[in-house]
């Protein structure tokens, strides 16, 4: 077996990126790893190669050979192969097709009233209660899922039950676990797809239902946009509010002037790190790039995380500047065919957290340092299972 570096790198603290992805992409560009797995990898972690990875169309989520598929952790979610490279392509696009129009942009600007006074909502709850409190369990876990919830037609009321299936979907070691939550879901989901058959609402999994006829992919298909459409966004909450703390001179201006919010969103979405896994792709041919060649059938891992904070790119990369030009986009939300259709719903929830948050609360801060809040280090999306405050 050869001696090659272990990812994730290990980091200092959370809201770092661990400097061996950059001495890494420094030295070598995109460079062979070793996985959890233990399988060999190629890992990306500059801007660029990662952009024209993201829009290759030799690169999917389906293996040639799946069998034979490097696999980058036990998750089921993104740890290994999706798919059949025979109908990979056609699929993506037509569940785009279908799901874009629910997500669009015009659409979920429309929505940014309603979900400013859900924030609302939560901050008036938080304000009744007696520090410290729980930020992650009071705001950025119930918003995003009540959001998520009434654009789906999911019951709110299941959170608990749904969160405890999302979190067991995730994990990167239980691969049988893992399987078995993802199963769940797909059951609790097909429910609700024949509840909506016989009574349809004005919501996403009711046009799926109108429009799909194979409920078993209508289920696979929601079930993702649950998971993807809380878990993320959760994540980001918390990350924002520890990074504006990390940054008083930032959060100075956002607390003058809310209007900031949506610069302080996009350094948010680019800095923010809760988790190292990566996003696999394998090659469907050989493809050429920096200088390698990447043979069909190999798995490269494209860390956005790290691509984020490449120093070509962006300067003062590890700085947080709420008022950073917008003329490098992050690639927090993928980038071309691949590009999230969710990112106009988490920009929209962000955005109304932020303009808010620090003007209802500008006294708020972390009641215990921030090396020791509780991590999920375990799951794929990574990020805190609790964040207490006071005020």
């Amino acid at each position: 077996m050869r001696n090659l570096p272990s990812i994730p790198f290990e980091r200092e603290s959370p809201l770092d990126v661990p400097v061996a992805y950059r001495d890494l992409r420094v030295k070598e560009g995109i460079a062979k790893v070793r996985t959890l797995t233990g399988d060999e990898v190629w890992l990306v972690t500059g801007y660029e190669d990662a952009r024209r990875l993201f829009a290759d169309p030799r690169l999917g989520r389906s293996h040639p050979e799946p069998d034979k598929a490097a696999r980058l952790s036990g998750s089921v979610l993104i740890g290994g192969p999706q798919g059949d490279v025979a109908t990979e392509k056609a699929q993506h696009d037509r569940m785009r097709k279908l799901l874009t129009p629910s997500f669009s942009a015009r659409r979920m600007k429309a929505l940014s009233g309603h979900v400013g006074s859900l924030v609302d909502e939560r901050l008036d709850h938080l304000a009744t209660l007696t520090p410290p409190v729980d930020l992650h369990a009071e705001l950025s876990f119930p918003l995003p899922v009540l959001v998520i919830c009434q654009l789906l037609g999911v019951p709110f009321e299941d959170r608990e039950y749904f969160g405890g299936v999302s979190a067991r979907m995730s994990d990167i070691f239980d691969t049988e676990g893992s399987q078995a939550a993802r199963d769940e879901l797909g059951a609790y989901m097909a429910g609700l797809i024949e509840r909506k058959r016989r009574e349809p609402a004005e919501d996403v999994l009711s046009d799926l239902a109108g429009q799909l006829d194979d409920d078993g992919t209508i289920a696979r298909l929601a079930g993702g946009l649950l998971f993807a459409g809380h878990e993320t966004t959760v994540n980001r909450i918390d990350y924002g509010v520890l990074l504006l703390l990390a940054n008083p001179g930032q959060l100075d201006l956002l607390k003058a002037d809310p209007g900031l919010a949506p610069g302080a969103v996009e350094e948010i979405l680019r800095m923010a790190v809760p988790g190292l896994h990566g996003l696999p792709r394998y090659a469907h041919e050989d493809i050429e790039i920096g200088g390698r060649t990447i043979r069909r059938g190999e798995a490269v891992v494209i860390t956005t995380g790290a691509a984020n904070r490449d120093e070509q790119i962006y300067a003062d990369p590890d700085g947080f500047d709420i008022l950073r030009p917008q003329t490098d986009p992050h690639l927090s939300f993928g980038y071309g065919p691949r590009f999230c259709i969710g990112a106009s719903l988490a920009r929209v929830e962000l955005e109304a957290v932020f303009g808010r948050l620090f003007q209802r609360f500008p006294g708020l801060r972390t009641s215990v340092p921030v090396e020791e809040l509780p991590r999920n280090d375990n799951r794929i999306a990574g990020g805190f299972a609790a964040l207490p405050v006071t005020w």
